[in-house]
């Protein structure tokens, strides 16, 4: 009854377009709902980790679909289907690996978080926010290796938590 009361919560406040302030409390309530013992990590504390060279950079793990990866993602990172039960892809890592998942908000991440703690990976954390906070917040997203300045905003609901500027539903050139 909660995760609905959450959802419901959510739904409407995205609905009813209410502040960005309050729709992000309303997002974060309802992945700490549904996902209560998945960690995670703000996006500042992330562009501190991968500026940082002293120690290896947690493996990214996007977690949207194809089209939405097709425009733009964090450098480096790996897409991963959002609803798999599975990722054999990941079966040769280290179970102590850093892993950061993120989709658009952090819901569908959470949930891959929690599919991979439960098989067994301890260190693993979902980007706060995600990437619609991290390219609101000015940090760069890439494209075959690219800068570029759009991120999908996934629907017209979710995609009010992404800055009207860089709503792009399909694959630009990157900026020169």
């Amino acid at each position: 009854m909660r995760n609905l009361f959450a959802f419901l919560l959510c739904l409407l406040v995205v609905q009813t377009g209410c502040s960005q302030d309050l729709t992000w409390q309303a997002v974060e309530h309802m992945i700490a709902a549904d996902y209560p013992n998945v960690p995670s990590i703000p996006t500042d504390s992330l562009a501190e980790r991968l500026a940082e060279d002293t120690r290896p950079h947690p493996l990214l793990l996007d977690a949207r679909s194809s089209e939405e990866y097709a425009v733009s993602h964090l450098r480096g990172a790996r897409r991963v289907a959002p609803s798999a039960e599975a990722y054999p892809a990941l079966d040769t890592l280290a179970s102590g690996r850093p892993i950061v998942v993120y989709c658009s908000v952090g819901y569908r991440s959470a949930g891959v978080a929690q599919t991979l703690r439960d098989q067994g990976f301890t260190n693993v954390a979902n980007l706060k926010g995600s990437i619609f906070r991290w390219a609101n917040e000015g940090r760069p997203v890439y494209r075959a290796g690219q800068r570029v300045e759009g991120v999908h905003p996934y629907n017209a609901s979710w995609g009010t938590l992404l800055t009207d500027s860089l709503h792009a539903y399909q694959p630009t050139p990157p900026s020169q």
